[in-house]
């Protein structure tokens, strides 16, 4: 039995043909679409709730690391499910390690989300899986959500076909947060973890650190981490010493 694990626990399962292998996805606390800092990607976010609900049938969302691609396609498989629609969630960090068979059969699941497609480019097994897998999906009327590192037409593919496919849809370039979005979204995350962060000791934070959400998260989980082992609150001196600022 092939497996995808939904957000709200249930296993949702389908049986390929041609493989049996396990494979068990569970979504991150915390990533929803309501706690996604949108700042300039608001029509990146609409575009994606468009696909979930049915007004178009695919979306492809590209950046660089730490802009929030997981996060995206997480709040927009919650939402699929919340919605009734089956849907899966498949990292290619994750899948890779298999084999390109586990493919088979996930056209079954409504909406496909995958992260990290760029990760398949050049790997010529793992390319036709995912091209057949798009036929399948499209010709059963499924919703189809990718993310990558790149756009479909320089993400390095060797098939031709499956770029041109990917890009059959809306294609979002998803833009860096500005300075005071990412202070908010610091703010929002710190308060979600039940830690007190000050405004200011927040802008201290956003103007020392790597302007991306992925690199505010991890400072905020380690300083998480040290204010309840040393029973501390965050100020802007115990961001210096945890950070060594």
């Amino acid at each position: 039995m092939l497996s995808c694990l939904a957000p709200n626990g249930i296993i949702a399962g389908v049986e390929p043909m041609s493989a049996q292998l396990p494979l068990a996805l569970q979504l991150r606390e915390g990533n929803a679409l309501d706690n996604f800092q949108s700042g300039p990607n608001g029509a990146a976010v609409a575009g994606l709730y468009e696909a979930v609900q049915g007004a178009d049938r695919q979306a492809f969302f590209w950046a660089g690391d730490g802009q929030g691609k997981s996060h995206l396609l997480e709040g927009a498989v919650r939402l699929a499910q919340h919605n009734g629609l089956d849907a899966c969630l498949l990292p290619a960090r994750e899948i890779i390690p298999l084999v390109p068979e586990v493919l088979e059969s996930m056209e079954q699941f409504g909406l496909l989300a995958i992260d990290d497609c760029q990760l398949f480019a050049g790997l010529p097994a793992w390319e036709e899986a995912l091209f057949h897998l798009y036929n399948r999906l499209m010709s059963l009327g499924g919703r189809l959500l990718v993310t990558a590192n790149a756009s479909p037409a320089a993400m390095g593919l060797m098939l031709p076909d499956l770029a041109t496919r990917l890009a059959a849809g809306p294609v979002y370039r998803l833009m860096s947060l500005e300075d005071d979005d990412l202070q908010a979204l610091l703010q929002e995350r710190a308060k979600a973890r039940g830690l007190r962060l000050e405004p200011e000791v927040a802008h201290y934070i956003v103007l020392r650190s790597e302007r991306s959400a992925g690199a505010l998260m991890a400072l905020l989980a380690k300083l998480d981490r040290l204010a309840l082992a040393q029973q501390r609150p965050v100020t802007i001196p115990f961001v210096k010493y945890a950070l060594g600022w």
